[in-house]
């Protein structure tokens, strides 16, 4: 209450003197000659002088009623000057555009200009982001040809980074954590990203090793900035997958700015190119707002809303497998009875106050609210035979399948729902004087939710039910009478009712060196977390936790462009209520927050080749784990232990070479080779589930020189197989097996049917109108994502039936930029 009472009386005395004061002042956004914003240019009016932070936004107090000449300086950039004559109390937005210097620059400054790169940051291009194609485009599909992050399922936004899971990533829009769903099964489920691409203004990634401002997980984080508007603009893309729409402007006064987005995806295209005959009948959409209120030039707050409401309805017919070998092929035959309805409808919104007392201090006030109602039903009868599939290659039955037998059926039955509410309120402050920065915050959370879960399978083998394998009674069918009870094969059943409030802070100290023929940057950082479970005939359990981090970089004086990083901390991740949950449903608030120590060391090698700019990122780490929660993974779903009952390590090497392969575009090639197993209660160490031992990623951007606007876009990965699970009830250290690799080529063109350079009339509506022609899966790989263990009780044999993931599919898309 203390802190809030300060912050209050700052902004009163904020406004006060701004409004008695004979002066003005001048905000806006540094762009350089690709509309990028520009961090740590310079601004100066004689003895008057500020910098813009890292989002390229600046604000300058000047006098009234006089002529005041504004130098706008870049290290590489031409000095830009204008001149103003303001009255008292206006402001004025004004957003100049840097020009490249002719001259070159020899050495690289460790400044705010490259802050990015000093921390270990990997910054994204937006517009890349928009262009690259992919079965789910967006933030998540350029980050899956990273290294050190893996994800096997097109149709998934989720990604595993360096042996974590994907519960184990933070993700931040304007500084505020968002969430996703809980009970999402399967990739097809989840439609939309939670980060609009239209609205992305910057993407910064890290891959482990982050500072201590940014939350409690054990593996990535991933901050989003949208768009601040400067003047109106609209665009619109258009595809045989749905449909986005955004639009932004700001006031007459310029104090208020708006940034809207709108979306709707259908995934048929991509389900009905799958093995499985289904009516599909999909609904995913959203609506997403960013809103900014300038009061004066100290004083602004800022709304951030989403609402999302997504209806899923899928009722499967028939399925025909082939696997096995060319020798001896063998064809799954499913037909299926029944259907699947799910719902997800999440509202989310946070307002933030941002005061400026200083030019040296900025404080901020957040508050945040996420409501999420989800609901999973489904009962779906499936009856499974084998066969042997025709292999003759060339013939017209290549493929079909004469002559079943059946071996069994499955019946599954889900009554899942789940109602979470999550509000926090937080304070971030930041002060920086000359080469130094201090970093403050502390946050509320309060996490309230409500789960009923129901859901069984019951499995027949030729006509012989099978009960779970957990007691003694002995199952010898058909040879032996079975006269013991009928049991579901699964059977879950709880509800749970259960609050978790956390208190968390944070204090990190930044400083910029120069020692002799060196520069060096370092952060020093500690975190802390107090959370407290509770709830219905739950007993209340409270744990604290403290994490230091920190990181040193250095740059030598010589003559190739080089930086060497150093990162390590503990990193804490206290559980979530998904981690709470065990297998049976049950909630266990006495489970640990799970640990890892992070070790990372990198080199950053920025040369010409030629006479084109590249870069090359080199990072080894390691990571030693305990109070691991163990888990199995189905698709993209994720059930823990929640006994924390292991202890893990992972370790391996990242490389990404970046640069202008064509002159004009970007494009890279990434490789990462890991290591990741877990030992299970002192039982010996096997792989994890997501033990992704080698990843290649390749974007590739080109245009023929002769039609300039038509253009080409590749998006390749490679990766190893994943453990690929085992039956139910079966011991992973007795039988684990391991998925083919996992390959996939996604080719976008792209034709410029109007720029703004062949528009012959300024004043024209539309200034950007493209279409294109898309191909997933290019080589018609059968990437598979899990296994199907069916069993014949006949001859006692068990198969491994793969999942495969979308073959070749074709989609047309037209964007429009006005």
């Amino acid at each position: 209450m203390k802190i809030l009472s300060f912050i209050i009386v700052l902004v009163i005395l904020g406004n006060f003197s701004v409004l008695n004061a004979q002066s003005a002042a001048l905000n806006g956004i540094v762009f350089d000659e690709f509309n990028k914003p520009l961090s740590g240019v310079n601004i100066s009016s004689g003895n008057l002088g500020t910098q813009t932070d890292e989002t390229g936004f600046y604000y300058l107090e000047i006098p009234a009623n006089s002529i005041v000449e504004i130098k706008f300086s870049y290290v590489g950039f031409k000095t830009t000057t204008a001149s103003f004559s303001l009255k008292p109390d206006e402001i004025l937005e004004f957003n100049p555009v840097l020009s490249t210097r002719i001259q070159q620059i020899n050495t690289v400054i460790i400044s705010a200009d490259n802050q990015n790169r000093i921390e270990g940051i990997v910054n994204l291009d937006s517009e890349t982001v928009r262009k690259i194609p992919g079965a789910n485009p967006g933030v998540e599909n350029l980050l899956k040809i990273l290294p050190g992050v893996s994800a096997n399922n097109e149709l998934s936004t989720q990604y595993a980074v360096r042996g974590g899971n994907y519960d184990e990533n933070l993700i931040y829009i304007n500084d505020i954590e968002v969430y996703r769903p809980f009970l999402i099964r399967s990739g097809q489920q989840e439609g939309l990203s939670i980060v609009n691409s239209d609205l992305v203004r910057d993407v910064s990634f890290s891959a482990g090793g982050f500072q201590a401002k940014y939350g409690d997980k054990l593996s990535s984080v991933l901050d989003i900035t949208y768009r601040r508007p400067v003047e109106f603009a609209a665009s619109a893309d258009l595809s045989l997958l749905g449909v986005s729409l955004s639009a932004e402007g700001l006031s007459k006064t310029k104090k208020f700015t708006a940034l809207v987005g709108a979306r709707y995806r259908d995934n048929s295209l991509l389900v009905d190119a799958k093995q499985t005959e289904t009516n599909y009948k999909p609904k995913f959409t959203d609506l997403q707002s960013n809103l900014i209120y300038t009061f004066n030039p100290k004083f602004e707050l800022a709304f951030l809303g989403n609402l999302a409401v997504n209806r899923y309805d899928y009722k499967p017919f028939t399925r025909q497998t082939n696997f096995g070998t060319l020798a001896n092929p063998i064809a799954l035959i499913i037909d299926y009875e029944g259907q699947e309805s799910d719902r997800y409808e999440t509202y989310f919104g946070a307002l933030t106050a941002t005061y400026k007392p200083t030019e040296n201090l900025n404080l901020k006030i957040i508050s945040a609210a996420y409501h999420t109602k989800e609901q999973e039903y489904y009962d779906i009868f499936a009856q499974y035979a084998l066969g042997s599939p025709n292999s003759n290659i060339g013939g017209n039955d290549t493929g079909e399948v004469d002559f079943t037998e059946a071996i069994g059926s499955q019946l599954t039955h889900a009554r899942n729902n789940l109602d979470a509410l999550i509000v926090n309120i937080q304070h971030k402050g930041q002060f920086s004087k000359g080469t130094n920065q201090l970093d403050w915050g502390l946050k509320f959370a309060h996490e309230s939710i409500r789960d009923r879960v129901q859901e069984y399978e019951i499995v027949d083998s030729a006509g012989f039910s099978l009960r779970p394998p957990l007691d003694r009674i002995q199952n010898q069918q058909p040879y032996i009478p079975f006269d013991a009870p009928l049991e579901a094969f699964t059977n879950v059943r709880a509800q749970n009712e259960v609050q978790i409030n956390r208190v968390s802070a944070f204090l990190q100290y930044s400083k910029r060196l120069e020692l002799n023929i060196i520069k060096a940057w370092y952060n020093l950082g500690l975190r802390s977390q107090v959370w407290n479970v509770s709830g219905t005939n739950l007993t209340s359990n409270t744990q604290h936790v403290i994490s230091p981090r920190a990181q040193f970089s250095v740059k030598p004086n010589w003559s190739a462009d080089m930086v060497f990083r150093i990162a390590s901390g503990i990193y804490y991740q206290p559980p979530f209520y998904r981690e709470l949950r065990n297998a049976q449903g049950t909630v266990l608030p006495n489970v640990k927050a799970q640990k890892s120590i992070h070790f990372v060391a990198a080199n950053d090698w920025s040369f010409e080749l030629w006479e084109r700019p590249f870069k090359l990122i080199s990072e080894v780490y390691y990571k030693e784990l305990s109070n691991v929660n163990s888990y199995t993974l189905e698709n993209v779903r994720i059930r823990y232990k929640a006994a924390n009952d292991a202890k893990a390590y992972a370790y391996g090497v990242d490389f990404r070479l970046s640069g202008e392969l064509v002159p004009g575009t970007d494009s890279w090639v990434s490789l990462g080779i890991l290591k990741t197993e877990e030992n299970i209660n002192n039982r010996g160490y096997k792989a994890r589930p997501t033990d992704q031992r080698l990843k290649l990623g390749v974007l590739f951007q080109d245009y023929v020189p002769t039609i300039p606007d038509l253009k080409l876009y590749i998006n390749m990965v490679y990766q190893s197989g994943l453990p690929g699970g085992s039956p139910s009830y079966v011991d992973t250290y007795d039988y684990q097996t391991r998925l083919p690799f996992y390959f996939r080529s996604d080719v976008g063109f792209a034709y410029s049917i109007l720029t703004r350079e062949s528009l012959k009339s300024e004043k024209s509506i539309v200034e950007e109108l493209n279409i294109g022609l898309e191909i997933f899966n290019i080589f018609d790989r059968q990437n598979s994502i899990t296994n199907t263990f069916v069993r014949d009780a006949a001859s006692q044999q068990q198969y491994a039936v793969p999942n495969y993931l979308s073959p070749r599919v074709f989609n047309i898309r037209l964007s429009a930029r006005f």
